[in-house]
């Protein structure tokens, strides 16, 4: 076998360790609510470091506008920044590669939201429920699921403000404290 044969298939094989781990990042962000092909794209960019829309296009056969989406759905996770590669005019976009960073955008922005509409919503639901409550017109059978239903909201609201420590014990660094991320491994 000539040398160029065996260079073509450590390549083959390079871009095949690739794919696996671009496709096991895809579905990983499929199990959190994100669509298998922006997890691609994520992965693709992961892999093969900062690129541009056309490059993105051409690895992943994708159209420029769902591209653009991908990418924009992405920044809004940030989990990808916009880069400028010297020496080119198109704007390259690169993948956070930090999984500890990765996660603390990811989650913690999903779980605030939560926190958010649904204290909201239970903030709101609260004082209809007690206008029901505190009705003299309103019948003891409603005014008992008002109050069930308080209650029940009630350990919904402990979780929300647990959830809300949670965020703010990852953005401080604090839960590294409790949980600390492990030495590298000597052995890989």
């Amino acid at each position: 076998m000539t040398d160029s044969h065996h260079q073509d298939e450590w390549r083959e094989s390079l871009e095949s360790a690739k794919d696996i781990i671009i496709d096991s990042l895809a579905e990983t962000m499929d199990l959190y609510g994100v669509t298998r092909s922006v997890g691609t794209l994520y992965g693709t960019m992961y892999v093969e470091g900062d690129m541009t829309l056309d490059e993105m296009r051409e690895k992943l056969g994708m159209s420029k506008p769902s591209m653009s989406t991908g990418v924009r759905k992405l920044q809004e996770f940030n989990v990808v920044k916009k880069t400028h590669r010297r020496g080119k005019r198109k704007q390259t976009y690169v993948a956070e590669k930090d999984f500890f960073r990765f996660f603390t955008n990811f989650f913690t922005q999903q779980w605030e939201r939560e926190v958010r509409t649904n204290l909201s919503a239970i903030e709101s639901a609260w004082k209809q429920l007690d206008m029901l409550i505190q009705s003299e017109e309103a019948e003891e059978s409603i005014k008992e699921e008002a109050r069930e239903i308080q209650r029940i909201l009630s350990q919904s609201i402990k979780y929300y403000k647990w959830l809300g420590r949670l965020v703010e014990s990852i953005e401080t660094g604090e839960l590294f404290k409790y949980i600390p991320v492990e030495e590298d491994d000597k052995e890989r």
